[in-house]
């Protein structure tokens, strides 16, 4: 690990001051991902700003039609939330899903979507339910946010305050899991609302993507039967040592089936 000067500040507004002139600092949130780069000497920051006493970043509440989630609200009070259970079971059922309890319990929305691996869960629901996410500058729609492979339209002293999560009729969501890390070797989610259906992708390529075949299959009709036949290109899939671009392809149809019975 390289030297580098550590910041806690309490406020956002604070965040942004020590940000500030500092073209090699880096945010950590949860540090679930950073913390290991550090290790291996993968990134060598000028500074390191702690997020974990901002208190205004965390917390979950319902404004309007919507779930309202802070950016340093853990995995794990988001799997808990009576409120987010209620609103949008599946994204309870997400967030439940990833890592292991240290992971769940350490992990934050904000770091997981700024990140932007290609397999993690948080992507598909984002861009499913058709979220926006909230800056200290401004707010992003969801297909605008995620730009490819570890990258988001954030600008480089941007913050993720929050996300905005629209409430909808029916979602679901179906991953087949890497059996050590729990990260998706394809992740499934799907979303009802209006009359109109989003069904998102993660794992299976360099960034998560909609799929808009199966979306117009669904908006005909919401059921899993509406999917027989979906064909998957494995072009520009991932291939790797736990699945092929082949076999990645092929679990999109499953996972995309069980993502729609899970919605029931």
């Amino acid at each position: 690990m390289y030297d580098f000067n550590y910041h806690r500040p309490k406020s956002l507004a604070d965040v942004a001051k020590t940000l500030a002139g500092k073209d090699e600092a880096k945010l950590v949130a949860g540090g679930m991902t950073l913390i290991p780069t550090l290790k291996q000497r993968l990134a060598r920051p000028s500074d390191l700003v702690d997020l974990g006493l901002v208190g205004e970043l965390k917390g979950i509440k319902k404004d309007g039609n919507a779930v309202v989630i802070g950016a340093m609200t853990t995995h794990a009070d988001v799997a808990a939330s009576a409120e987010v259970k209620k609103a949008i079971p599946a994204l309870a059922a997400l967030a439940d899903g990833i890592g292991d309890p240290q992971v769940r319990n350490r992990g934050t929305i904000g770091g997981s979507i700024a990140n932007a691996d290609p397999a993690a869960d948080y992507p598909a629901g984002v861009v499913a339910l058709g979220a926006t996410i909230v800056t200290n500058k401004r707010k992003i729609a969801a297909d605008d946010f995620f730009k490819g492979l570890f990258e988001t339209a954030l600008q480089a002293d941007e913050i993720v305050t929050a996300v905005s999560f629209p409430i909808p009729e029916k979602s679901g969501y179906a991953k087949f899991p890497n059996p050590a890390s729990r990260y998706a070797v394809v992740g499934v989610f799907v979303s009802k609302a209006g009359g109109a259906v989003r069904v998102a992708v993660t794992g299976a390529g360099p960034s998560v993507f909609r799929l808009k075949d199966a979306e117009a299959a669904l908006g005909k009709s919401f059921s899993a039967a509406a999917l027989d036949g979906l064909k998957v290109k494995a072009d520009g899939l991932n291939a790797d040592i736990h699945a092929s671009a082949e076999y990645r392809a092929h679990l999109v149809g499953v996972m995309a089936k069980r993502a729609v019975q899970a919605a029931g």
